[in-house]
């Protein structure tokens, strides 16, 4: 028997081993190991993702159940790039609890991106719903993990009770679907929806709704605010980032991919569905004074931006969907890091922190800029071409009056991140000094400062790229 670096589900194993080793790790060593199980989950994470690009694509298990595909090996490595640059971030964070229970908060990130990862290669209704409660659980328990803040506690608890009801709401609309076709493959639904199965509708429209979740969607975007700004920040960053992609994922595979030829029936409802939440996002986040907050209800509308390619449903709409969260990870990411670099030094996540970072920090504050620019749209950063395919994919199917709605509500968008820009560049502090970024926190930010004006600079392999792996799906 020989055994193959490129066999399905290889990258998965790793992960978890990874995670059981972490953990044992954590278990027998004494003190402060913060840093020394931080690096050795990176170190660990950086063999699965190499395991990704010598995976055969197209390789399958347990009847098709678990697929390795372009579209899945593209989720994996966004999740794991993801995750990287949210724990080179952790690594700087200086709570006790992190020196004391690090074993057990970089076991439940890995624990949940198993789940991410198998979500990723999953065809089968039972097993996206097992994989998505193995992702979302570690993070109700990550969101609460400074226990003895009672902020913390409260947040923790809303996501959770929300996240509780929305996987019964999955679980519900999953069991009219195999009522009806008697199968839990999504090669199922397709043929059930063509035949106008009322039912079939139905645990179909329940299933966005659970998902809808997973995204922040509107209306089921109530958690985010609290949960970012309860939560640690370099955990946030991923938060807001990695889940909401693998519910994205979990979309695509089951309306885009099962669906087949009957998607387009979902376009009013997704539509719809992406302009109510780019309006609640931008609109909320105008009066917010906490720049958790801020960037809570922002990523709330740029998930709105991206269901707008959803919407399309044609092989574009989705590549640009996807082009899309490859440039929110940078842009958000790395605007959530320099929130991070502030919170350690002035102890604050309000924006009257940011007063003066111009004159007291430069770099850091230009840093902040380009994020800010590249989330609005500013040309030329990687949300500029973002947003500009996921209009043009729109445009094609027809969606004017959706584009247009996108398109004012980015210069509302414009309006709040330049509220941060004007208390950076306008006006004054009373401090001076200068404020320190820690190294590993500050290679952070630079990895995301490469990926926002790289992508910016020379959108065309990552578009052709997309675009590959969307096609794979139609």
């Amino acid at each position: 028997m020989t055994f193959d670096l490129g066999m399905p589900l290889l990258a998965e194993v790793a992960l978890f081993a990874l995670a059981v080793l972490v953990l044992i790790v954590g278990l027998i060593t004494q003190g402060n190991a913060h840093q020394r199980i931080g690096w050795l989950t990176l170190i660990g994470l950086v063999g699965v993702l190499g395991l990704t690009f010598v995976a055969t694509e197209g390789a399958s298990l347990f009847s098709l159940s678990f697929v390795q595909d372009d579209f899945a090996l593209f989720a994996k490595r966004l999740f794991i790039v993801a995750t990287m640059v949210s724990l080179l971030g952790s690594l700087t964070l200086r709570h006790s609890t992190f020196a004391r229970r690090s074993a057990e908060y970089h076991f439940a990130i890995l624990s949940s991106l198993v789940g991410m990862m198998v979500l990723a290669s999953a065809r089968d209704l039972v097993l996206i719903f097992v994989a998505f409660e193995l992702m979302s659980i570690p993070l109700y328990v990550l969101t609460g993990f400074l226990k003895r803040d009672s902020t913390t506690s409260e947040a923790a608890l809303k996501f959770f009770l929300v996240g509780t009801v929305s996987s019964a709401v999955i679980a519900y609309g999953m069991s009219f679907i195999y009522g009806v076709t008697g199968s839990t493959a999504l090669e199922a639904i397709g043929p059930a929806l063509a035949d106008g199965s009322p039912l079939m509708v139905l645990g179909m429209t329940m299933l966005f709704a659970g998902l809808s979740f997973k995204i922040a969607a509107f209306p089921f975007h109530m958690w985010a605010p609290d949960a970012y700004e309860a939560a640690s920040t370099p955990f946030v960053a991923w938060l807001a980032v990695a889940p909401k992609a693998a519910g994205f994922v979990a979309i695509i595979r089951l309306y885009v991919e099962g669906a087949g030829s009957t998607s387009l029936m979902w376009m009013p409802m997704v539509a719809a569905i992406a302009g109510m939440t780019i309006v609640t996002g931008n609109l909320m986040a105008i009066p917010q004074s906490n720049i958790k907050r801020l960037l809570a209800y922002s990523g709330i509308a740029h998930i709105g931006y991206m269901l707008i390619g959803l919407a399309a449903f044609s092989s574009s709409g989705v590549a640009m969907m996807l082009f899309y969260l490859v440039a929110y990870l940078f842009g958000n990411m790395g605007a959530f890091m320099v929130v991070e670099a502030v919170a350690q030094s002035e102890s604050s996540d309000g924006i009257d922190a940011y007063k003066g970072l111009a004159q007291r920090s430069p770099l850091l504050a230009l840093a902040m800029l380009i994020f800010l620019l590249s989330l609005g749209g500013i040309p030329f950063v990687a949300g500029f071409w973002a947003k500009l395919y996921v209009f043009w994919a729109a445009i094609e199917r027809g969606l004017y009056g959706l584009v247009f709605l996108g398109a004012v509500l980015t210069v509302v968008a414009l309006y709040y991140y330049l509220l941060v820009a004007r208390r950076m560049y306008i006006e004054t502090s009373d401090r001076t000094d200068p404020i320190p970024v820690p190294g590993l926190l500050g290679l952070a930010i630079v990895i995301c400062l490469i990926g926002v004006i790289g992508i910016g600079v020379y959108p065309g392999p990552w578009v052709d790229m997309a675009l590959r792996v969307a096609s794979t799906l139609f």
